[in-house]
């Protein structure tokens, strides 16, 4: 393994920068800017069972070190993502990807990652149980730990591929969602997705999105999720996945003292679209200063 390698599941990574879902579309569109070969993986755009539109707009609000969005999980639906868009993929990026998926029931999460399951490029399936967007589906899973463990079961049981599960920060306590996921049969966890926030605009006195609430990513929210990786990694044995606010090469070297083994990148893609290229390319010198000579040695390196 390099300096910068790191195992996510037993599938090794050239490094632990991963582009956050929904923050980098299906990855061929960044190939524009840059050889994204130079990730360790990407987690693509969120995928339900059916093409959804998402949410009416507006539905992106700037806020103070961060922003709010509530697109509500546009997408072609697991079908055509099989069909178009992981072949599209396929001709820029050359290692395994980590699929997104999202479900409005037990039975939908299942159903599309069996499907993802399936595909040869899938290297990983990333069960989103946290988005805060959309209505009757999402977050109302991952708010309740019997609910988060019988949807890591019902995925559990139609897949081979190591399943991640996406946990949602608008809980009182994270790490009860984490353990049951766990108990259930996860085999690593993600967080902290977005935050459930809110903007009002003066002049018209109505929210700012359409949604009324959406998910506030960012800077802002980096402390929290540093926070909420530490105390994840201390109470599950699988690994975690850090994200939130991450901008920097010394934030995810944070992230992974935390107890990271990989780190997604979020909103930065959407200020810059070669923030994970930069990134990367940033890690080696970063490390040098804090005398860090491999990344894998580091991980839940915090006292």
């Amino acid at each position: 393994m390099g300096r910068l390698s790191v195992n996510l599941c037993g599938i090794e990574l050239d490094n632990p920068v991963i582009p956050a879902s929904g923050t980098f579309g299906y990855g061929y569109e960044f190939a524009e800017y840059y050889d994204i070969n130079v990730l360790g993986t990407i987690s693509f755009k969120g995928t339900t069972r059916v093409a959804r539109f998402g949410n009416a707009a507006p539905r992106i609000a700037e806020a103070p070190s961060g922003l709010l969005n509530a697109v509500g999980l546009q997408n072609p639906g697991v079908d055509k993502v099989i069909s178009d868009e992981l072949p599209r993929l396929q001709k820029v990026f050359h290692k395994p990807v980590m699929a997104n998926v999202s479900g409005f029931s037990v039975e939908e999460y299942a159903e599309v990652c069996r499907k993802l399951d399936a595909q040869e490029q899938v290297g990983w399936l990333e069960v989103n149980i946290s988005c805060p967007n959309v209505h009757g589906g999402g977050m109302s899973f991952g708010t309740d730990p019997a609910q988060a463990a019988a949807v890591t079961k019902a995925v559990k049981a139609v897949t081979k591929k190591p399943v991640i599960m996406k946990l949602s920060p608008n809980v009182t306590d994270i790490t009860a969602i984490a353990k049951a996921c766990e108990d259930a049969g996860a085999d690593a966890v993600s967080l902290i997705n977005t935050l459930l926030s809110m903007r009002i605009d003066l002049k018209t006195r109505k929210p700012v999105l359409a949604n009324t609430t959406g998910g506030l990513s960012g800077p802002a929210v980096f402390p929290l999720a540093v926070r909420m990786v530490y105390q994840v990694a201390k109470a599950v044995s699988i690994p975690v996945v850090g994200l939130g606010g991450v901008s920097s090469a010394e934030n995810v070297i944070e992230m992974m003292l935390a107890g990271a083994t990989a780190v997604e990148v979020g909103a930065a893609n959407l200020v810059d679209p070669c923030a994970c290229r930069d990134i990367i390319a940033k890690l080696p010198a970063v490390m040098d200063n804090y005398h860090i000579n491999t990344l894998q040695d580091i991980i839940g390196g915090t006292i």
